[in-house]
């Protein structure tokens, strides 16, 4: 196979890959691994029903609408995943600026909110469809793991502050978060004491089962028993609120109810919600295919991610993503595939048609208590840690993200993460390492005389090396520095050799500065010669005008054919 039909198949559409091992399975009645992935679906659905519950209450629509995404969001992506463990479908980062995003629009009306949300998973779908024609898969890339971790913290932290009211009974009208906290305390007085007891004794249930017995589904089981005993106690009869009647089977796909402005409004938050999900598709997934040796492809998850929107969308739901928890969930239990998706899937549809009463029952203070368990499990504490002992510049930022998604709020704490991506990798190449090379007794090469103070250099030579592609950024930093090479070079120079294995390549701001600095050159009777010009380099140097200018004797392919050279020309040069 040549090159060019590897990067053509490698850009395809693949079907099934994260099924198909569990097909391969199923052909073959391979009993331990087929056994794998129904125990892991079996557990996952114990998990996802109640969580997705949740989520449509943080989304702001009907909790119902949480397993309509669910069914949509797993048949798609077990078609169209790259991914063999990945569990897809609503999850509270996603949930959460679906309702930010949707709720100054809806004003209050519920169907509006419901049909925007839909609308908010179709545009999501789109985006994500467009980016795969574009091939923007390297945008999960945007977000550090510092600004990753900042940002979820700050979820955590909004999340929680939206289900106070919900677990209390207390009125809160802040939007918020350090709003929602002070009015929670100022008015906690007024709370609703059989809510509050009843969400207490979910949150301390599912801590306890956390802790104990961490492979049982506890938001099941927690969810499950504020049911009962809602019903045994007649607690809806003392104002504990329930979800109340849910509506059986699932909605025939069709398009919402909205209008061009709407989906204008809509647009940024979109593409907010559709970097943050993508983002969080490709580190999860990664994860796992590193550890199943099972390869993730990029552009495919991008394809996969935009499918399932959409599909959500078509049956009413809302926008969607992995979900971290649920895939821990089921590798721990065994799973190889998306097998066991399906097998979640069928258990959702089971429940849509047959399990209305007892969704019904459900507690909306047990589901706001399991938000606030899941949202305080997104508040990695470790990860903080770990940030402040490798670099405090790293949990810097990380802080600096959690108080950015805190003051302006999720969409615009998207925007801003980003952005803190950006200027912290600006930060870097603008102001790379840098190095004079020389030789160091006893080891073969050229090496940065800091590092081995014993390295000698050529007399009359100063060998010059930095560390960052050059672009208007750190073009005159490069230059800056280099001059200052020179300065500092014991006795007189008359050679400048720029070792260019770290350039991979140049802008036209760089290419004026290298120019500049060759006449600076010219001026101190010093030659300049470059080492080590990568073949894409040379062609940007030769646009640039600079082949010319600085000769193509001068442009040699190591350093030592360049040292050689240098020593040719000054017999009388000295150096080791």
């Amino acid at each position: 196979m040549t090159a060019t039909s590897g990067r053509k198949r490698r850009s395809g559409v693949t079907l099934a890959a994260g099924l198909r091992p569990g097909l391969t399975a199923l052909r073959r009645r391979d009993v331990p691994r087929l056994r794998g992935d129904l125990l892991a679906g079996l557990t996952v659905a114990a998990y996802l029903v109640p969580q997705v519950l949740a989520y449509a209450e943080v989304a702001g629509v009907a909790a119902v609408a949480g397993l309509w995404a669910s069914v949509a969001a797993l048949a798609v992506y077990a078609v169209l995943g790259s991914s063999r463990q990945l569990s897809i479908g609503p999850e509270s980062t996603t949930a959460l600026m679906t309702a930010i995003a949707v709720a100054p629009l809806a004003a209050g009306n519920a169907d509006r909110h419901a049909a925007l949300s839909a609308a908010l998973a179709l545009l999501v779908g789109g985006i994500c469809l467009l980016g795969r024609i574009a091939r923007l898969g390297f945008l999960a890339d945007l977000l550090s793991r510092p600004v990753l971790i900042g940002y979820l913290a700050g979820i955590a932290f909004i999340m929680i502050g939206g289900q106070l009211g919900k677990v209390s009974g207390v009125r809160i009208d802040a939007e918020t978060f350090p709003g929602q906290v002070a009015e929670f305390g100022t008015r906690l007085g007024s709370a609703h004491v059989p809510t509050l007891v009843l969400s207490g004794g979910v949150l301390a249930l599912l801590i306890l089962l956390g802790v104990l017995a961490p492979r049982l589904p506890g938001p099941l089981i927690a969810v499950l028993a504020a049911a009962a005993a809602t019903a045994v106690l007649s607690l809806d009869r003392l104002g504990v609120h329930l979800v109340g009647a849910v509506p059986q089977g699932i909605p025939v796909p069709s398009l919402p109810a909205v209008d061009a402005p709407d989906l204008a409004g809509l647009l940024l938050p979109a593409i907010g919600v559709a970097i943050v999900g993508y983002s969080d598709v490709v580190l999860t997934g990664r994860a796992f295919a590193a550890r199943s040796r099972a390869p993730l492809d990029a552009d495919q998850e991008l394809l996969a991610l935009g499918a399932v929107n959409l599909a959500a969308g078509l049956v009413q739901g809302f926008p969607v993503s992995s979900s971290g928890s649920r895939t821990v969930i089921g590798d721990a239990v065994g799973s190889r595939s998306q097998l066991s998706s399906v097998v979640t899937l069928l258990i959702v549809v089971v429940v849509l048609v047959v399990g209305g009463p007892v969704l019904a029952a459900f507690p909306t203070a047990a589901l706001g208590a399991l938000v606030i368990y899941a949202a305080a499990r997104l508040i990695d504490i470790g990860e903080f840690r770990r940030f402040a002992r490798f670099r405090w510049s790293e949990l810097a930022l990380a802080l600096a993200t959690t108080v950015a998604v805190l003051g302006l709020g999720v969409l615009y704490g998207v925007l801003a993460a980003i952005g803190l991506s950006i200027l912290d990798l600006l930060r870097r190449v603008s102001r790379p390492h840098d190095g004079v090379l020389g030789f160091a007794p006893g080891i073969a090469g050229m090496h940065d005389v800091d590092d081995h103070p014993d390295a000698a250099t050529v007399p009359g030579l100063v060998v010059y090396r930095y560390d960052a592609p050059l672009f208007f950024a750190n073009a005159d930093d490069f230059r800056a520095r280099a001059l200052a090479a020179l300065d500092a070079a014991a006795g007189p120079v008359r050679w400048l050799l720029l070792n260019m294995e770290a350039i991979v390549e140049l802008d036209i701001t760089a290419a004026d500065t290298l120019t500049s600095l060759c006449e600076e050159l010219d001026r101190r009777e010093v030659v300049i010669a470059l080492a080590r010009a990568k073949q894409d380099l040379q062609a940007d140097l030769q646009r640039g005008g600079l082949i010319e200018r600085i000769g193509r004797d001068r442009i040699y392919p190591t350093l030592p054919t360049a040292v050689a050279a240098y020593r040719a020309e000054h017999p009388a040069a000295d150096g080791s």
